[in-house]
């Protein structure tokens, strides 16, 4: 018989965070206050927010809390084609970080006291956008409950940040428009 995993997430939490995503008006304020949550809520070394440019084909870090400087500045991270929750567009845990070949920077995670790492996809629609890293100095346990309430959360964080996106462009079409001469508008 096994024994289920304690439900870390309470039904307070997964409501605070909802809020938040919608109703936040700072993206970065909200990604700092949601990776603070959840490396606080879990009791792991820390969690970071990185969203995919597609043009390079890799992630940047857009908000951690817990985690070195010194780590977050080890290096590029490049696209795993093969196993990673950005392509697979599911959880992906990786239990042993110095013996992982989907790990590209062992040396460091080792320095950094980084035993595991849970990444879970920020998804909109059918296209994931990011992820947020989960790291402990020890393996991660968490519950299926856990993991469902985080990748819904992860949707809707998606939607806030492919919406500022979007809205980034309006503004910069907007002042475009409105560096036009008079008479071009007319």
């Amino acid at each position: 018989m096994t024994n289920a995993l304690e439900r870390k997430f309470n039904l307070e939490q997964f409501r605070s965070i909802s809020h938040a995503i919608s109703t936040y008006d700072d993206p970065k304020l909200l990604l700092a206050h949601i990776t603070e949550g959840i490396a606080l809520t879990f009791k792991i070394k820390g969690c970071c927010t990185l969203v995919l440019d597609e043009k390079e084909n890799q992630l940047f870090m857009v908000s951690s809390y817990g985690i070195s400087q010194e780590y977050l500045e080890k290096g590029p991270i490049f696209i795993d084609e093969k196993d990673s929750a950005l392509v697979k567009g599911e959880p992906v845990f990786i239990q042993d970080m110095q013996d992982d070949p989907r790990v590209q920077y062992p040396k460091q995670a080792a320095d950094e006291n980084i035993a595991s790492m849970l990444s879970i996809p920020i998804k909109f629609r059918h296209t994931v956008t990011g992820v947020v890293r989960m790291y402990h100095n020890k393996v991660i346990a968490i519950g299926e409950e856990d993991m469902e309430s985080l990748s819904v959360l992860f949707e809707h964080l998606g939607v806030v940040i492919e919406n500022n996106g979007l809205k980034n462009v309006i503004d910069q079409f907007k002042v475009a428009m409105s560096n036009l001469p008079h008479r071009l508008l007319d």
